[in-house]
């Protein structure tokens, strides 16, 4: 038996935290799978609609919804992956209200200094790994440097380090 709620709120938080598209997919997956409400064929076939359908490809959850619990199902998925770009929506009509303020400029600029601290930390943790050596130093520090000077795409310098990667490394 599947309980209206919970289902609801599985669909909404793998809308919350993917970027669109199939990116909510390995949490539905994983949720409704383990549940025991959802089969791979499931997926398979919820897919396989969403592709020949017209309009998004985010929107295979409404099939899926279906599938799995029909008209209430559907309707719940397409609340669930609704919700999250309404949110964005209102929170940008308010920024738009309010971003000439003087106090939002420094809580931005806060908000900017932090996430440079958590990458930060999160390249540390990444550097200090184990496998990460000299020649990978080396790999890193010439990506920065490319990156600051802006001249140089980021896929390129992504493939550019690829390449050195594997060539030093193989």
């Amino acid at each position: 038996m599947i309980d209206p709620l919970l289902y609801f709120l599985l669909f909404l938080k793998a809308s919350l935290f993917s970027t669109g598209g199939f990116s909510n997919l390995p949490s539905l997956h994983q949720d409704l799978v383990n549940a025991q409400w959802a089969s791979e064929a499931d997926f398979g076939e919820a897919i396989a609609i969403g592709q020949i359908s017209p309009g998004p490809n985010g929107l295979w959850t409404v099939s899926l919804g279906y599938i799995v619990y029909g008209f209430p199902g559907a309707g719940l998925a397409l609340l669930a992956v609704t919700i999250p770009p309404m949110l964005v929506l209102a929170i940008a009509a308010g920024y738009e209200r309010i971003a000439h303020l003087r106090w939002v400029a420094g809580l931005m600029r806060g908000v900017s200094l932090a996430v440079v601290g958590i990458l930060l930390t999160v390249c540390w943790t990444i550097l200090h790994g184990t496998g990460v050596d000299a020649l990978g130093w080396v790999i890193a520090v010439v990506a920065f440097v490319l990156a600051l000077s802006r001249r140089v795409p980021l896929i390129v310098i992504l493939g550019l380090a690829g390449v050195a990667g594997y060539m030093l490394y193989r």
